[in-house]
């Protein structure tokens, strides 16, 4: 979320603390379950005792709520720590039939009256959510049939005469349509992946094929999000069958791969691939097609619940708390007029849309794919799914060189900064959408240092085969900016006729182009399209809310921090102060934080002095004397120039003597390393492409009217802002630079401050400015392309 636009001299809007007294919020998962559930139950459950309202626990979904009396518990603040790190839901999902009857709803209704809980908090898919839309429009009617059997009294039937009713999104399958991301579904592509992964290295070793069946019955958002992370050579999916004869291409596509010496095929079944005539496609079928037609040692592996296992990705962790937070506020908001609505993410801006509205439109792909109109329903996805297709399509096949129409431009691609995770992703993105562009590519080798040395080499097509899942940079990377060799790489772009450049990288790659774009008038040979990609693990570059390699490294925070406090409540009453990188730049001590469940994080961008510290020892103090005997304080390595994590380690020690004793870990260098996460990979890939056409746009445009570049326009940084992709000038960008801390002048992620300080009990003024507007799906959002949380 952006700092709210609210009209000048308009009050902002505060969430005050105990401003739900009185009312009684019950919170259930139902359906399938997804990893990220207890997080959204947790946040439900923290923010609703924060506003000073009880909220219930609702066992075993909606068979809980029909059965009632041990079935519907009041929570506690501590009932609902240490879980933020499990899989699953602690409180218990099942199918209900009785719920699907009027009579098992009065039982239901009869159950929440007699705790005075009008506010339901459904998290579910859309049948789930669908039922409490039926439920909540019966109530008043279903309350007098009560008050008629003599079951409760008048004043009841006006006292609790309306019900109001939030949904979140579980789904592993992102098959709900209104919602860029839904809960799980993040967690689920981490577990495909780790497997992907790990059967690559087999695969590699005996030349084999492997066809990996993944989940989506209705939905082939794992599969297509999947193959796309891992460059998969063939995918099905429910959407979008292949079309007749797509045996023989099939076949074709593989034995021209081995042809080029890849020694191993990946094919992605989602497990309700079906053909144009709606017949399935199973993963057996195309096994023995592969073995029949090729002769090649091919395997299947069926990976079934473990997409549903496992603990939670940061991502769906801090979505779903983000996510519970919305949900506490929309019910505080909501009137008996207001309908029942689902609370998403759209970019990384959290949105209310009616969820009957949702609904509808999730049926209509359905619908559409039962009728065959298997376009329309690649549509009604949304513009990710059928953008994610088309990405999909360009980067795995490459037309035969007679039919590229060529540009006769060079392109180069060079790394600058320090590694950062999904790099590679995105120079394999670049290069294949140049080369179907025409264009030839070039890579550069250890960034500006080795462009001034000439490490420059034209790269093909298959070079960059299985890039996609290595981390670090292949090409190589430095952090040297280019002032002292610009000479020499005017020089090299002249001798290789360098028609365009993209950078992929951090603050230095942005400082580095700047001083390109500098040295112009000097040197004509720079007055070519530039564009950069940001990649860098601390997430400080002007113009984007996101950064290649960001994600990768807020898992490694998360990881380490589970493992820490997993240690900590063994050992009982210790605290770990964690010191993450990030530069001046707070995100993932602020982000890390809120995914761990961190009771506190010291960042720079938010000045703090002896009394906060005084003050955080003073909160733990007072937590040891609860079940809860264990802390986690998260602290940027640049917050504070004497207050440094020895400092904190020692004044923690020394005032919580006899209470609690503290221990200190710094992460270092383990947050730019390991393989991507598929957030990367896939942010990655589709912002390199992207980039790409836009030097394709650009060189048709200098061809067609023969001119240097020398605008403003023609140096551009690629960022996701709030929902959309933009291309922003340099000259622009300048302006909103803290150039002394290399962090921009505003940063959106410092709105959800409060809201980790209230999750670890802080009192915090949270700013609901832009909540509260109920918004409409629309088939296509926006011109910009909406993307960023969703792949």
């Amino acid at each position: 979320m952006e700092p709210p636009s609210t009209p000048q001299g308009s009050l902002k809007k505060f969430l005050e603390p105990r401003s739900g007294a009185g009312k009684a919020i019950g919170v259930l998962t139902s359906g399938g379950d997804a990893q990220g559930m207890n997080a959204a139950v947790r946040a439900v459950v923290r923010m609703g005792i924060y506003v000073g309202a009880k909220v219930y626990f609702i066992y075993e979904g909606y068979q809980g709520m029909v059965d009632g009396g041990s079935n519907i518990v009041e929570a506690s603040w501590e009932s609902v720590s240490s879980i933020l790190q499990v899989g699953g839901t602690i409180i218990g999902s099942a199918r209900c039939q009785a719920f699907r009857t009027r009579e098992g709803r009065l039982k239901a209704a009869h159950n929440l009256v007699q705790l005075g809980i009008t506010n339901l908090c459904v998290i579910g898919g859309d049948g789930s959510l669908t039922g409490a839309n039926i439920f909540r429009k019966e109530w008043s009617g279903l309350l007098e049939e009560l008050a008629e059997n003599g079951k409760i009294d008048a004043d009841a039937v006006k006292e609790y005469s309306y019900l109001n009713v939030v949904g979140m999104v579980g789904s592993i399958d992102n098959d709900f349509c209104g919602t860029d991301m839904t809960i799980g579904t993040d967690s689920a592509l981490h577990r495909i992946i780790e497997v992907v992964d790990a059967i690559m290295t087999t695969a590699q070793s005996h030349q084999r094929t492997f066809v990996l069946e993944v989940m989506g019955r209705h939905c082939g958002y794992l599969a297509l999000v999947s193959a796309l992370a891992c460059g998969a050579d063939w995918v099905f999916l429910p959407e979008y069958p292949p079309k007749e004869g797509w045996e023989e291409e099939m076949c074709l596509k593989l034995s021209e791969n081995r042809a080029r010496k890849k020694r191993l095929n990946i094919i992605i079944v989602a497990e309700g691939a079906i053909d144009t005539q709606n017949r399935p496609i199973t993963s057996e079928e195309v096994k023995e097609l592969v073995v029949k037609q090729l002769g090649y040692d091919t395997r299947v592996t069926i990976l079934g619940h473990v997409q549903r296992g496992g603990t939670p990705s940061a991502f769906d962790r801090i979505l779903a708390s983000r996510m519970g937070v919305e949900a506490v506020i929309a019910l505080l908001e909501a009137t008996p007029e207001t309908p029942a609505c689902v609370v998403s993410l759209s970019g990384n801006h959290a949105m209310r849309l009616p969820l009957m509205e949702c609904v509808q439109m999730t049926q209509e792909v359905q619908k559409a794919m039962d009728e065959r109109r298997f376009q329309a329903a690649v549509q009604l996805r949304g513009r990710n799914f059928e953008s994610n297709l088309n990405t999909y399509k360009q980067l795995s096949s490459k037309l035969p060189d007679d039919q590229i129409v060529k540009s006769n431009c060079n392109v180069a691609i060079i790394n600058v900064g320090a590694p950062a995770a999904g790099m590679n992703a995105a120079v394999r993105s670049a290069v294949r959408v140049g080369i179907s562009n025409g264009h030839k590519m070039f890579a550069v080798y250890d960034s500006f240092e080795g462009f001034s040395q000439g490490h420059i080499k034209e790269i093909s097509w298959g070079d960059v085969g299985g890039w996609t899942g290595q981390g670090g940079s292949i090409l190589g990377t430095k952090r040297a900016l280019p002032g002292k060799y610009l000479e020499k790489i005017a020089e090299q772009m002249r001798i290789h006729s360098i028609n365009a450049l993209l950078i992929i990288g951090g603050f230095e790659a942005y400082l580095g182009l700047l001083e390109l774009s500098a040295a112009r008038e000097k040197h004509e040979e720079f007055c070519v399209p530039m564009v950069m990609v940001p990649a860098t693990v601390s997430n400080n570059v002007p113009g984007s809310d996101f950064s290649i390699g960001a994600d990768t490294a807020l898992n490694t925070i998360t990881d380490t921090c589970d493992r820490i406090k997993q240690s900590a409540s063994g050992t009982k009453r210790r605290v770990f102060i964690i010191e993450t990188m990030g530069g001046y730049c707070g995100y993932l001590a602020n982000m890390g934080g809120l995914a761990a469940g961190a009771d506190a994080a010291y960042i720079f961008e938010e000045p703090f002095d002896i009394r906060e510290l005084q003050a955080n020892v003073e909160h733990l103090t007072e937590k040891m004397k609860t079940t809860i005997q264990r802390g986690l304080v998260l602290r940027n390595e640049n917050c504070s120039e004497n207050y440094t994590t020895d400092f904190i380690c020692q004044l923690y020690s020394e005032e919580g003597k006899g209470v609690f004793d503290c221990r200190k870990n710094v992460l270092g260098h383990m947050q730019q390393g390991g393989a991507p996460s598929p957030f990367d990979r896939n942010f990655g890939t589709k912002l390199s492409a992207k980039a790409m056409e836009w030097i394709t746009t650009k060189l048709k445009e200098s061809r067609a009217k023969g001119k240097r570049f020398v605008t403003d326009d023609s140096v551009c940084l690629l960022g996701i802002r709030k929902r959309n992709l933009l291309f922003q000038s340099l000259a622009e960008l300048r302006k909103e630079t803290d150039f002394e801390h290399r962090i921009p002048k505003e940063q959106w992620w410092l709105k959800l401050r409060p809201l980790m300080k209230i999750l670890a009990k802080y009192k915090a003024s949270y700013d609901v400015s832009d909540s509260g507007q109920l918004e409409h799906v629309h088939h296509h959002r926006a011109q910009e392309e909406s993307d960023t949380t969703e792949f």
